[in-house]
């Protein structure tokens, strides 16, 4: 039977639900609004699947991809890429995959705003549903389930998500299929959705109505200045710079990731997934040419499926052939894991049913400082050396 003695041991990838033969494994929110893992003992049979099947338990990452194929790259499409987070890469995949009667699995936002879960889409007027970043943890529920039963059919299967929850798919499915492609982003880490539900109501408030549409990063001021945005069903909307917003400030901040996302077990170049997504962030400097301010990524291939995938969408991008090193320079995200700041306990302890905006301001910037202190010390050492 599964026993998590640590928090930071699981990353809620739902692996363990989604196996079990007796469905007796419910996955239950604690006190910070995280998933986890609550086993019926008397409906268990001790068959120890879940257990087996854990991907942190069993190695996050103990059968990766071979590639390492790097691009930066952005759509042709302007009204693509300007609905994108990023360079719109997402949409070209999925289309390949929808186009060859396949189904697209990704985090979508719920109806109310207030919560973020994994759907399978089945037609490309439902992408919109996918696109665009979330940044909240996003609820797996029964979607390994129904990739599987997909695949079992021969259809066409792309996947996507945080590398955990890629690879608590693989670690779930167990075997190869040749007509399933994964794809992840390198994920800074994973918020609390029972912050995001306070803060929309926070914002709820403010507007005097319900939420009806956000926007994570909306372009309105720019891709490297990306703004939270939202929309309400009385017309009015709340738009904010993301170093200004309360939520981006935490979440940047650290304030409410998984405990997981401190020790993270996929935060490495090897990685699980055909192909990673990510911003290009710091293209200027590398490829000035690429960059308008409208959203560029770096497409990461790592195996033959994913560079067959890749091929057939090159011809609509801008594109160019980089070194990966070249861009995790400034995505340290891709293999470092969010240190826990001093303020998390702080901001919990603040935190009583409603989202502290006053204590996110103060803890924020203590939690900036901190980041800088560490910056000098690191480059004292390194000038002493």
């Amino acid at each position: 039977m599964l026993e998590l003695s640590d928090k930071k041991s699981c990353s809620g990838c739902h692996a363990c639900a989604n196996a079990c033969p007796k469905q007796c494994i419910r996955m239950k929110a604690d006190a910070e609004g995280f998933l986890y893992p609550e086993i019926d003992k008397a409906q268990c049979v001790d068959c120890h699947l879940c257990e087996k099947i854990c991907p942190i338990l069993n190695g996050a990452c103990s059968d990766p991809q071979a590639l390492q194929d790097a691009y930066a790259a952005y759509v042709q499409d302007d009204a693509v890429r300007k609905s994108s987070s990023s360079g719109g890469i997402f949409t070209l995949l999925a289309e390949q995959i929808l186009g060859q009667g396949g189904v697209v699995f990704g985090a979508a936002l719920a109806e109310d705003c207030r919560s973020v879960r994994h759907i399978g889409i089945e037609t490309k007027e439902q992408l919109s549903l996918l696109r665009g970043s979330k940044y909240v943890q996003s609820t797996i529920g029964t979607t390994y389930r129904e990739a599987k039963a997909f695949l079992d059919a021969g259809r066409p299967v792309l996947f996507t998500g945080t590398p955990c929850q890629i690879g608590g798919l693989y670690a779930y499915l167990r075997k190869h299929y040749d007509n399933l492609l994964t794809q992840d982003s390198l994920c800074h880490g994973a918020p609390s959705p029972k912050v995001w539900d306070s803060y929309v109501q926070l914002r709820e408030q403010a507007a005097g109505a319900k939420a009806k549409a956000v926007s994570f990063r909306s372009k309105v001021t720019g891709w490297k200045t990306y703004s939270m945005v939202m929309q309400f069903e009385n017309g009015t909307a709340y738009s904010s710079v993301h170093r200004e917003d309360p939520f981006m400030k935490g979440f940047l901040s650290d304030l409410y990731l998984r405990p997981s996302c401190h020790t993270c077990a996929f935060k490495t170049k090897q990685r699980q997934a055909d192909i990673t997504l990510a911003d290009f962030w710091g293209v200027q400097n590398v490829l000035p040419k690429l960059d308008d301010n409208q959203g560029t990524s770096v497409i990461w291939v790592h195996s033959e499926k994913g560079r067959a995938l890749f091929q057939k969408i090159r011809q609509q991008l801008n594109c160019e052939t980089i070194e990966i090193g070249q861009a995790l320079v400034y995505n340290s995200a891709a293999l470092n894991s969010a240190q826990e700041p001093a303020g998390r306990k702080r901001f919990w302890a603040a935190y009583q049913d409603g989202f502290p905006a006053d204590a996110v301001a103060q803890l924020s910037k203590r939690t900036f400082l901190q980041r800088v202190k560490r910056y000098l010390s690191r480059l004292k050492r390194k000038i002493m050396s």
